[in-house]
């Protein structure tokens, strides 16, 4: 269990990750004070999709690959 631990800190510290979650955190604090863009909404909403697209396909592969393997 400590080395899955690790391996997603491990993952956290990606350059994509890292910039969606500082992403994350300027987008809530102009929704909180309430100064958010529409391109500022435009920029996150695309890195936004990016990441979590990314993230499924990978999640896609992997189960696509233990399938391969099954057979």
């Amino acid at each position: 269990m400590n080395k899955n631990i690790v391996k997603r800190l491990a993952a956290l510290l990606s350059v994509k990750s890292i910039v969606t979650l500082l992403l994350s955190g300027v987008f809530a604090y102009l929704a909180i004070t309430g100064n958010t863009s529409q391109e500022f909404m435009t920029v996150y909403t695309v890195v936004i999709a990016f990441y979590f697209g990314t993230q499924t396909q990978k999640i896609s592969d992997a189960v696509a690959q233990s399938e391969e393997g099954k057979e």
